[in-house]
């Protein structure tokens, strides 16, 4: 065959990208056009393992499909199918996929070889990048399910065997799945900075001092008559003091890891007919909602996203609220008022020509709420003058009015509650949750150790090491592996 000059390196994988690709292909529709450089003609996504045999493809025809394969007899895969030895490591090498059986040519393609353990899954892997025809993805399918041994992987597998074969990390492997979910630019530089290893080190430097702080603790268990450093129990109160600085300073971060990670909530609410269902079809510049003249059209909850000068935003339109017997529109109501509660900003929509703020309506307008004043060019006097001392302004969808006003409000708002710093740690409840237990145990072993209860105290320790533990992987954590993995699509 004939080889590419161009030598990839030794951990990179041509294919790690596509299967991104294939959702994206997947919401937009198929192609206008196939090209290489067209990277929605790419969305058939088949991988198989020794062992393990995945496949995803997606409706339609593509340019190129890549199919993986990783494990120890990867090779025999690719010798079979081409009648040829495997190619030189990390180099492009253009071969003819034949037939297992009958040596019929199946499709002409590039092969690539990456011998383990330096390769994305620390196996021995393979990619082979064929034309992305139904047919051709269905003969090479074919083929190599006839191998014995083969079986499909299951979704994020091939990064799950890279973390048990210690190509990666717990946080690094979530990073991933992030950074192929990301659809803001804010998004992708939270992904690429918790790849980088800044969050992994952070958490295994605290974990450190703690084991340091417990093996003091077992030393003086352990060896209580002889003679141990007379500072020692100041020392570990000093060491133990720094760590649960630390965590509550890491845990202090507004939750904007989080806001980022899964997008920042907007909840439009209101009375009825006040024009919430035209102002999500505004700042969506399209027709998400049904908008009518009859009140009470919205009985569920509508949620569309938006990238808002690059920052992941969620908005709801929820159930007009008043006082109703009908009990579809009352279990809307009681949506709209959990919706409220989760909002990282409430937009409470009124009519101009009857600002009501009686019971729910008032309650609702805190810090965290803008009253968006609607209907404005009916508005034939001045606003009551107490109106004007709230967070409001005054728009008119129909006839698109200070609409321009509301949307830098929103946006400076956005970028208040993103206010970012190297310090953000936390991209997961999970995260949050393993902190939190590992802060109340060293407050538990802070007081047992006070009273110089040693024992008690070092198991408290332990326990607090093993949540730090549990965030970058460290310790058994099979039972969450699979929540993890499970996010990622197949191949990858």
């Amino acid at each position: 065959g004939t080889t590419c000059k161009k030598t990839l390196d030794a951990n990179s994988s041509v294919g790690s990208h596509f299967c991104t690709c294939a959702r994206l292909f997947r919401r937009v529709g198929p192609p206008t056009r196939l090209s290489w450089r067209d990277p929605m003609s790419i969305h058939h996504f088949l991988v198989i393992r020794w062992i393990r045999l995945g496949v995803r493809t997606c409706p339609g025809i593509s340019g190129v499909a890549i199919i993986r394969i990783s494990g120890s007899e990867s090779s025999k895969v690719i010798k079979s199918l081409t009648g040829k030895e495997i190619p030189v490591p990390r180099m492009a090498t253009l071969r003819k996929i034949n037939n297992i059986n009958t040596s019929e040519l199946i499709d002409e393609g590039i092969i690539l070889w990456f011998p383990g353990p330096e390769s994305y899954t620390g196996e021995d892997m393979a990619e082979i990048q064929v034309h992305g025809s139904k047919a051709v993805i269905d003969a090479i399918h074919d083929n190599i399910s006839s191998i014995a041994n083969c079986r499909l992987a299951e979704p994020g597998e091939f990064t799950k065997l890279a973390f048990q074969n210690g190509k990666i990390n717990l946080l690094k492997a979530e990073s991933i799945a992030d950074l192929i979910s990301s659809e803001t630019e804010i998004q992708r530089q939270q992904a690429i900075k918790i790849m980088n290893g800044k969050s992994a080190d952070q958490f295994n430097f605290l974990r450190e001092k703690l084991l340091k702080i417990l093996s003091h603790v077992e030393a003086t268990i352990d060896f209580p008559d002889e003679d141990l450093p007379n500072d020692i129990l100041k020392e570990i109160k000093k060491s133990s003091d720094e760590v649960l600085i630390n965590i509550k300073k890491i845990l202090d971060d507004q939750k904007v890891g989080e806001r980022i990670r899964e997008g920042f909530k907007i909840a439009i609410l209101g009375p009825t007919n006040a024009g919430k269902s035209s102002l999500l079809n505004h700042l969506s510049n399209r027709d998400v909602a049904i908008v009518s003249e009859i009140a009470g059209t919205t009985r569920d909850v509508i949620e569309t996203h938006l990238n808002i000068d690059g920052y992941p935003v969620i908005v709801s339109d929820t159930a007009g609220i008043r006082e109703s017997k009908n009990e579809i529109e009352k279990k809307g109501i009681k949506l709209s008022l959990n919706r409220a509660e989760e909002a990282d900003l409430k937009l409470i929509v009124v009519d101009a020509k009857n600002i009501d703020f009686t019971g729910v309506l008032k309650d609702l307008l805190d810090q965290n709420a803008i009253l968006v004043i609607n209907k404005s060019d009916l508005l034939k006097g001045d606003i009551n003058p107490e109106i004007k001392k709230l967070n409001h302004v005054l728009i008119s969808i129909k006839e698109n009015l200070n609409i321009d006003e509301l949307i830098l409000k929103i946006k400076k708002n956005l970028k208040n509650k993103f206010l970012t710093s190297d310090d953000i740690l936390i991209t997961r409840e999970r995260h949050r949750q393993h902190l939190k237990q590992c802060l109340e145990h060293l407050k538990n072993f802070n007081k047992k150790n006070e009273v110089e209860d040693f024992d008690k105290a070092a198991e408290d320790l332990r326990l607090a090491t093993r949540h730090l533990g549990m965030i970058v992987g460290k310790v058994d954590v099979e039972e969450i592996l699979g929540s993890i993995f499970n996010d990622f699509c197949i191949g990858k």
